[in-house]
């Protein structure tokens, strides 16, 4: 049996909503031992306990919202308490650490409150106790002590004093830890060739990739595809990408500009050309016309993952294709170019829609992560869309205003239709 040392993982502050399902998934998709032993859904980090290092670095290695990941040597309610338990640490416990050859640096880290430079420098003075005989080395140290000061959650009411003090070792190196937080800034919809009014945001996209699971090699629908902003996020992670979308328009690039001043769209805007920005070109299948509610796959065919983001109707419209004419008879001759009419598409059929269309497009074990809109007042989890073929196991909440938010969903398949 492993021993398991304890890791505290602080997050950026925001989309704390997010995450648990995030880590979580991450755990399951790389098959690591965890143990959780701290996880509350409000507060911006967790303690977990893990066998080695690698398994941390392996998590930091997809996480978009992780911001450090410290081997945490102390934690208390007050700055005497938590020098009182490092004062009492093991001399064998410190002596990897404490070689006149092996530099290190303190960082001074809080929540809820800016700390200027000499606060931090006084702190950091405080623990002159610690047998660290190396050289300070601000750039690359062997260690890095890290000391993180919580002060709450409640902006409009922050304590003069922390009300929980961490203290510990980053185990990452800088690289590791920004590669994904960097990756948000890379993905920018801000640099993005090819958007729209809905197109997801890059963070949130990669969130949904990794509560989808997605790996090297994953197949990945959208079905709602639009510009393509989820695919991208699916393709940064190494899966090859496929999306329909009812809007000839926007699958053509031919959609009303949503940039200011930018009166038509560039003949080289597209889905295939916001993966080649990103040099993704080779993870890109193909985005086809078409209406989500109607048959069009074989099921020869299975997807790892259904990531999407369904129309609703609010920016743009939920429709699918049929007509209100009582007789519609199409001329031979105009069935070549034809562009079927659209009705107007409910949002409980939408949804119950895309279950179906997933149950016969997922391989078992399979994931489907979507956002469902929802009023506040009246949101309830024995209403979200359920199949039998499905069980829910993510069920996260981003507001958008008072009394509405929009729910991210992950459900996955555990059994095939009869």
């Amino acid at each position: 049996m492993p021993s398991f040392r304890q890791y505290l993982i602080w997050f950026a502050n925001e989309h704390i909503e997010f995450k648990l399902p995030e880590i979580e998934s991450i755990v399951s998709l790389l098959n690591l031992d965890l143990q959780w032993i701290e996880r509350y859904h409000k507060e911006p980090y967790v303690i977990i306990g893990l066998p080695s290092e690698d398994h941390a670095r392996l998590i930091a290695s997809r996480s978009v919202l992780t911001k450090c990941i410290v081997e945490l040597w102390g934690r208390a309610n007050s700055s005497e308490e938590l020098h009182g338990k490092l004062k009492n640490l093991p001399e064998e416990f410190l002596r990897p650490y404490s070689s006149p050859t092996a530099s290190f640096k303190f960082v001074v880290e809080s929540f809820c409150k800016s700390l200027d430079s000499q606060e931090k420098l006084d702190k950091i003075e405080e623990f002159n106790y610690l047998p660290f005989e190396g050289p300070v080395k601000l750039n690359s140290p062997c260690n890095t002590f890290y000391l993180i000061e919580h002060y709450g959650i409640d902006q409009n009411n922050i304590p003069e004093k922390p009300v929980e003090l961490f203290f510990g070792r980053w185990v990452l190196h800088t690289l590791v830890v920004d590669a994904q937080r960097r990756a948000i800034h890379q993905l920018s919809l801000k640099k993005r060739m090819f958007i729209g009014n809905t197109s997801m945001d890059a963070q949130l996209a990669l969130i949904m990739a990794n509560q989808a699971k997605i790996t090297k090699g994953s197949l990945v629908l959208d079905p709602f595809v639009g510009t393509g902003s989820i695919l991208v996020a699916a393709a940064y992670f190494g899966a090859y990408v496929v999306g329909t979308d009812i809007d000839y328009l926007v699958i053509h690039g031919k959609c009303k500009p949503t940039r200011a001043k930018q009166k038509k769209r560039r003949p080289d805007e597209s889905v295939r050309a916001n993966l080649k920005q990103y040099g993704l070109e080779n993870q890109y299948l193909d985005v086809l016309v078409a209406d989500a509610s109607q048959p069009l796959w074989t099921n020869r065919i299975l997807f790892d993952a259904i990531i999407t983001d369904p129309p609703y109707g609010i920016r743009e419209a939920t429709e699918k294709i049929g007509t209100l004419k009582l007789e519609c008879k199409i001329k031979e001759e105009h069935i070549a170019n034809h562009i079927p009419s659209k009705v107007s598409y409910s949002l409980d059929h939408l949804f119950r829609d895309l279950l179906d269309l997933s149950v016969q497009l997922l391989r078992l074990g399979g994931r489907l992560v979507y956002w469902l809109p929802v009023n506040k007042e009246d949101y309830s989890e024995y209403n979200l869309p359920t199949h039998p073929c499905f069980k829910v196991v993510h069920n996260s909440e981003q507001l958008i205003a008072k009394h509405s938010s929009r729910r991210l969903i992950t459900m996955e398949k555990i059994s095939e239709p009869k």
